[in-house]
């Protein structure tokens, strides 16, 4: 790349993240190109949540119309007691949510964000059944290898792969293990007319001994997204596929004697997804002078804190940003500065958030003590966590990203 060249910006993975990183750096001018290894842009998965801190992100993209078409701005956040549906405590959401935030809190289709996300960027911009299969970076730039043999070169590469992420191995040297939580996450949609004793505005959440079950409205009100976290055998969490299709059977088996509306959800589910929740230890950087990684692939979230998506999106604006101050057409040298400043900006952060998801999942599941058991009881512990991720809802990674000037 000469300095008058307008850098070429590649990202791998079309997720969440990946999309909203190219709608960033498009939006700024840059040409990007986003491979996928799918045969077909799709988003696989059911509902997720767009909490504050990521929807006020989207909302200044101008997106605001489009994800209140698709998603719903729940009302309340109702807890339950586990084994006979006494409401313990509803925390109001909507209009309260959004003034003490600063933005509303969605819950959406995965499919839905995804779909709303790839319409926004230029139609050549994607290129699909385009798996990396590796890279090697230069003094010139990134040599990207193909499975179907092609190659392609890059000034800046951006790895937003997931969880089993390629270029994560690459920049981390390979020394990283997944951390395993003996637990697993049922996904899985109903449609609302199926469950007329829950309604379609209010999300939902059941904590007992060994498991817990939230919902969330999607798909404009029409579908219920839910996820049951219970215990998995170490058998099954050995076992190579993390992702497969639920054995609904076993789930009901697993809410025995838990409250009648629990048993309803799980009877009234056609298909759910499973899958093995784990994580891995933070890095101590994502970058290498060209390569940098974005969410799950920087950052693997477990579902606890709902921040996985928006968690993703900080990362995109922030990273999109530090590119741009780098100039139009910045210098090797440019580059470089700019992932040292998006890694200055957002690895301590998301550190913070992963570790507190991993810690929150563990303290929700098995009987445990009896003072964490009365917690469970009374509601206080679904409140204490409420209060826990204040924090993040209320960051503005835009403000953060200012506090850290450009060298």
């Amino acid at each position: 790349m000469t300095r008058h060249t307008v850098p070429r910006i590649a990202v791998i993975g079309a997720g969440i993240g990946g999309l909203t990183a190219a709608l960033a750096l498009t939006r700024r001018g840059f040409r990007v190109t986003v491979h996928e290894q799918a045969p077909e842009l799709r988003e696989v998965g059911v509902g997720l949540h767009l909490a504050p801190n990521g929807s006020r992100l989207l909302h200044r993209f101008g997106l605001a119309d489009a994800l209140h078409r698709v998603a719903v701005r729940p009302e309340a956040l109702e807890v339950r007691r586990w084994n006979d549906g006494e409401v313990l405590t509803r925390r109001p959401m909507g209009d309260a949510w959004e003034a003490e935030f600063g933005g509303p809190h969605y819950t959406v289709h995965r499919a839905d964000l995804h779909a709303l996300l790839a319409a926004r960027l230029p139609v050549d911009c994607l290129r699909l059944d385009s798996r990396c299969t590796g890279y090697a970076e230069d003094l010139d730039g990134v040599e990207l290898h193909f499975a179907d043999g092609s190659n392609a070169r890059a000034d800046l590469v951006i790895g937003a792969d997931g969880v089993n992420s390629r270029m994560r191995a690459a920049v981390s040297g390979g020394q990283d293990l997944l951390v395993r939580t003996g637990t697993c996450a049922v996904r899985g949609l109903v449609p609302m007319d199926r469950l007329p004793r829950l309604d379609a505005e209010d999300m939902y959440v059941w904590a007992g001994p060994g498991g817990r079950m939230l919902t969330a409205p999607v798909s404009a009100g029409q579908q219920l997204s839910f996820v049951a976290v219970i215990p998995e055998s170490d058998e099954e969490q050995r076992r190579e596929s993390w992702s497969r299709p639920a054995e609904l059977d076993l789930v009901a088996k697993a809410f025995q004697g838990w409250d009648p509306t629990v048993q309803e959800l799980i009877d009234a589910a056609d298909e759910a997804g499973h899958w093995t929740l784990c994580d891995r230890e933070p890095l101590t950087r994502w970058s290498t002078a060209r390569t940098t990684l974005l969410g799950d692939a920087a950052h693997p979230m477990l579902p606890h804190h709902g921040q996985g998506a928006s968690q993703a999106i900080e990362d995109a604006v922030v990273l999109a940003a530090c590119v741009a101050d780098a100039g139009e057409t910045p210098s090797p040298q440019g580059i470089a500065a700019a992932l040292r400043r998006y890694e200055t900006v957002r690895l301590a952060h998301t550190a913070q958030v992963q570790l507190g998801s991993r810690d929150s999942g563990s303290q929700r599941l098995g009987g445990g003590p009896a003072g964490l058991q009365a917690r469970r009881q009374s509601g206080q512990e679904m409140k204490a966590l409420v209060a826990d991720t204040s924090w993040i809802q209320r960051h503005d990674a835009e403000a953060a990203l200012a506090e850290q000037p450009a060298a």
